[in-house]
Protein backbone atom coordinates (compact mmCIF):
# COMPACT_ATOMS: atom_id res chain seq x y z
CA UNK A 1 0.00 0.00 0.00
CA UNK A 2 2.30 2.36 1.13
CA UNK A 3 4.66 3.67 -1.31
CA UNK A 4 3.15 1.42 -3.97
CA UNK A 5 -0.81 3.08 -4.24
CA UNK A 6 -0.37 5.93 -2.07
CA UNK A 7 2.51 7.97 -1.24
CA UNK A 8 2.46 8.46 2.83
CA UNK A 9 6.46 8.88 2.74
CA UNK A 10 6.28 11.80 4.54
CA UNK A 11 3.58 10.70 7.23
CA UNK A 12 5.48 8.01 8.05
CA UNK A 13 8.46 9.41 8.27
CA UNK A 14 7.97 12.36 10.58
CA UNK A 15 5.47 10.42 12.62
CA UNK A 16 9.00 7.80 13.45
CA UNK A 17 10.98 10.59 13.87
CA UNK A 18 8.85 12.16 16.71
CA UNK A 19 8.27 8.77 18.09
CA UNK A 20 11.99 8.49 18.67
CA UNK A 21 12.57 11.53 19.44
CA UNK A 22 10.56 11.29 22.41
CA UNK A 23 11.83 7.73 23.06
CA UNK A 24 15.87 8.77 23.29
CA UNK A 25 15.94 6.92 19.63
CA UNK A 26 18.28 7.98 16.67
CA UNK A 27 15.48 9.39 14.11
CA UNK A 28 17.44 7.97 10.92
CA UNK A 29 17.82 4.51 12.70
CA UNK A 30 13.64 4.69 13.76
CA UNK A 31 12.78 5.56 10.30
CA UNK A 32 15.61 2.82 8.56
CA UNK A 33 14.41 -0.13 10.40
CA UNK A 34 10.24 1.12 10.04
CA UNK A 35 10.35 0.73 6.47
CA UNK A 36 8.20 -1.57 5.13
CA UNK A 37 7.40 -3.37 8.62
CA UNK A 38 4.97 -3.65 11.22
CA UNK A 39 4.96 -1.10 13.55
CA UNK A 40 4.73 -3.60 16.59
CA UNK A 41 7.65 -5.08 15.55
CA UNK A 42 9.67 -2.08 15.09
CA UNK A 43 8.88 -1.26 18.80
CA UNK A 44 10.38 -4.26 20.25
CA UNK A 45 13.52 -4.27 17.64
CA UNK A 46 14.38 -0.32 18.94
CA UNK A 47 12.63 -0.20 22.64
CA UNK A 48 11.69 -3.80 24.02
CA UNK A 49 11.39 -2.36 27.81
CA UNK A 50 7.87 -0.36 26.42
CA UNK A 51 4.36 -1.27 26.06
CA UNK A 52 4.50 -2.02 22.18
CA UNK A 53 0.53 -2.19 22.06
CA UNK A 54 0.28 1.34 23.88
CA UNK A 55 3.37 2.81 21.26
CA UNK A 56 1.58 1.39 18.37
CA UNK A 57 -1.63 2.74 19.25
CA UNK A 58 0.31 6.34 19.45
CA UNK A 59 2.07 5.45 16.36
CA UNK A 60 -1.16 4.90 14.59
CA UNK A 61 -3.28 7.71 15.36
CA UNK A 62 -0.19 10.07 14.48
CA UNK A 63 -0.03 8.25 11.02
CA UNK A 64 -3.42 8.77 10.77
CA UNK A 65 -4.12 12.64 11.81
CA UNK A 66 -0.96 13.50 9.53
CA UNK A 67 -1.80 13.29 6.27
CA UNK A 68 -0.05 16.16 4.90
CA UNK A 69 1.78 15.40 1.31
CA UNK A 70 -0.64 12.05 1.22
CA UNK A 71 -1.87 11.39 -2.35
CA UNK A 72 -2.02 8.24 -5.17
CA UNK A 73 0.97 7.35 -6.76
CA UNK A 74 1.07 7.86 -10.50
CA UNK A 75 -0.04 4.69 -12.79
CA UNK A 76 -2.53 3.22 -9.82
CA UNK A 77 -5.60 4.49 -10.89
CA UNK A 78 -5.43 3.32 -14.46
CA UNK A 79 -4.63 -0.06 -13.39
CA UNK A 80 -6.75 -0.80 -10.48
CA UNK A 81 -9.96 0.16 -13.22
CA UNK A 82 -8.51 -2.39 -15.56
CA UNK A 83 -8.17 -5.41 -12.98
CA UNK A 84 -11.07 -7.51 -11.81
CA UNK A 85 -11.94 -6.40 -7.60
CA UNK A 86 -11.34 -10.13 -7.12
CA UNK A 87 -7.78 -10.39 -9.10
CA UNK A 88 -6.14 -8.17 -6.53
CA UNK A 89 -5.74 -6.99 -2.62
CA UNK A 90 -3.62 -4.98 -0.49
CA UNK A 91 -0.62 -6.95 1.88
CA UNK A 92 0.65 -4.18 4.81
CA UNK A 93 2.29 -4.14 7.00
CA UNK A 94 -0.51 -0.80 8.41
CA UNK A 95 -2.97 -1.88 11.05
CA UNK A 96 -6.46 -1.84 9.28
CA UNK A 97 -7.43 1.46 10.47
CA UNK A 98 -4.60 3.26 9.15
CA UNK A 99 -4.78 1.24 5.98
CA UNK A 100 -8.66 2.35 5.45
CA UNK A 101 -7.95 5.78 6.24
CA UNK A 102 -4.49 5.75 3.60
CA UNK A 103 -6.62 4.01 1.14
CA UNK A 104 -10.18 6.05 1.84
CA UNK A 105 -8.05 9.51 1.60
CA UNK A 106 -6.59 8.54 -1.78
CA UNK A 107 -10.04 7.73 -3.23
CA UNK A 108 -8.92 3.85 -3.60
CA UNK A 109 -11.43 1.69 -3.55
CA UNK A 110 -10.96 -0.98 -0.48
CA UNK A 111 -11.02 -4.38 -1.35
CA UNK A 112 -12.97 -6.61 0.56
CA UNK A 113 -10.58 -8.37 2.50
CA UNK A 114 -7.05 -7.18 2.52
CA UNK A 115 -4.51 -8.40 4.84
CA UNK A 116 -3.16 -6.35 7.08
CA UNK A 117 -0.94 -6.02 10.28
CA UNK A 118 -3.75 -7.49 12.16
CA UNK A 119 -3.73 -10.56 10.44
CA UNK A 120 -0.16 -12.17 10.76
CA UNK A 121 1.95 -13.05 13.10
CA UNK A 122 5.03 -12.48 11.45
CA UNK A 123 5.03 -8.87 9.31
CA UNK A 124 7.58 -8.73 6.30
CA UNK A 125 10.03 -9.72 5.83
CA UNK A 126 8.74 -12.97 6.80
CA UNK A 127 6.79 -14.51 4.12
CA UNK A 128 3.34 -14.81 5.88
CA UNK A 129 1.97 -11.86 4.77
CA UNK A 130 2.29 -12.60 1.23
CA UNK A 131 1.52 -16.57 1.88
CA UNK A 132 -1.92 -15.20 3.31
CA UNK A 133 -2.64 -12.58 0.23
CA UNK A 134 -2.24 -15.25 -2.31
CA UNK A 135 -4.58 -17.04 0.25
CA UNK A 136 -6.96 -14.91 0.38
CA UNK A 137 -7.36 -14.69 -3.48
CA UNK A 138 -7.38 -18.37 -4.04
CA UNK A 139 -4.56 -19.06 -6.10
CA UNK A 140 -0.91 -20.17 -5.70
CA UNK A 141 2.02 -18.13 -3.98
CA UNK A 142 3.62 -18.40 -7.80
CA UNK A 143 0.65 -17.07 -9.89
CA UNK A 144 0.75 -13.80 -7.67
CA UNK A 145 2.62 -10.55 -8.60
CA UNK A 146 3.88 -9.12 -5.13
CA UNK A 147 4.24 -5.07 -6.32
CA UNK A 148 6.45 -3.77 -3.71
CA UNK A 149 8.78 -1.05 -2.78
CA UNK A 150 10.73 -1.53 0.24
CA UNK A 151 13.49 -4.03 0.53
CA UNK A 152 11.62 -6.10 3.64
CA UNK A 153 8.41 -6.36 0.91
CA UNK A 154 10.32 -7.54 -1.91
CA UNK A 155 11.95 -10.22 0.26
CA UNK A 156 8.93 -11.34 2.06
CA UNK A 157 7.34 -12.11 -1.69
CA UNK A 158 10.40 -13.79 -2.82
CA UNK A 159 10.79 -16.09 0.56
CA UNK A 160 6.77 -16.83 -0.48
CA UNK A 161 7.28 -17.87 -3.48
CA UNK A 162 5.72 -14.60 -5.25
CA UNK A 163 7.77 -13.15 -8.30
CA UNK A 164 8.23 -9.61 -7.17
CA UNK A 165 8.06 -6.24 -9.02
CA UNK A 166 9.71 -3.89 -7.03
CA UNK A 167 9.11 0.32 -7.77
CA UNK A 168 11.75 3.05 -6.91
CA UNK A 169 9.41 5.27 -5.15
CA UNK A 170 11.26 4.64 -1.48
CA UNK A 171 14.19 2.35 -1.68
CA UNK A 172 17.13 2.54 -3.94
CA UNK A 173 17.72 0.19 -6.67
CA UNK A 174 20.40 -1.91 -4.95
CA UNK A 175 18.41 -2.42 -1.62
CA UNK A 176 15.92 -4.27 -3.82
CA UNK A 177 17.76 -7.31 -4.94
CA UNK A 178 15.18 -9.80 -3.63
CA UNK A 179 12.97 -8.53 -6.55
CA UNK A 180 12.23 -10.54 -10.09
CA UNK A 181 12.23 -6.79 -11.67
CA UNK A 182 12.12 -3.18 -11.35
CA UNK A 183 11.07 -0.41 -12.59
CA UNK A 184 11.15 3.46 -12.04
CA UNK A 185 7.19 3.61 -11.16
CA UNK A 186 3.92 1.80 -11.93
CA UNK A 187 3.57 4.99 -14.91
CA UNK A 188 5.43 2.00 -16.46
CA UNK A 189 3.63 -1.08 -15.93
CA UNK A 190 0.62 -1.59 -18.50
CA UNK A 191 -2.29 -4.40 -17.74
CA UNK A 192 -4.96 -5.26 -19.63
CA UNK A 193 -7.22 -8.48 -19.22
CA UNK A 194 -7.30 -10.98 -21.81
CA UNK A 195 -10.07 -13.09 -21.16
CA UNK A 196 -9.15 -14.38 -18.08
CA UNK A 197 -5.54 -13.83 -17.55
CA UNK A 198 -3.92 -10.61 -16.79
CA UNK A 199 -1.03 -9.59 -19.10
CA UNK A 200 1.33 -7.17 -17.58
CA UNK A 201 3.66 -5.68 -19.82
CA UNK A 202 6.65 -3.19 -18.44
CA UNK A 203 10.62 -2.56 -19.60
CA UNK A 204 12.55 -3.28 -16.17
CA UNK A 205 15.46 -1.23 -15.45
CA UNK A 206 16.44 -4.03 -13.79
CA UNK A 207 15.99 -7.94 -14.08
CA UNK A 208 17.19 -10.64 -11.63
CA UNK A 209 19.74 -13.02 -13.05
CA UNK A 210 17.33 -16.11 -12.20
CA UNK A 211 14.66 -14.29 -14.15
CA UNK A 212 17.46 -13.79 -17.25
CA UNK A 213 18.10 -17.60 -17.04
CA UNK A 214 14.55 -18.52 -16.94
CA UNK A 215 13.84 -16.18 -19.71
CA UNK A 216 17.10 -18.22 -21.63
CA UNK A 217 16.27 -21.68 -20.80
CA UNK A 218 13.08 -20.77 -22.50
Amino acid sequence: MDGVLVSSLGSVERTWQKWANARGIDPALAIREAHGCRAIETVHRLRPDLDALKELEWLEQTEIDDKVGLETLAGVRLILETLPASRWTVVTSATDRLASSRLAHGDIPVPARIISAEHVSHGKPHPEPYLKGAALLGFEPADCLVIEDSASGALAGHAAGCPVLATLHSHALESLSDADWIVDSLEDVHVQMAGDRIEIRFVPVFTSARREDAAAAR
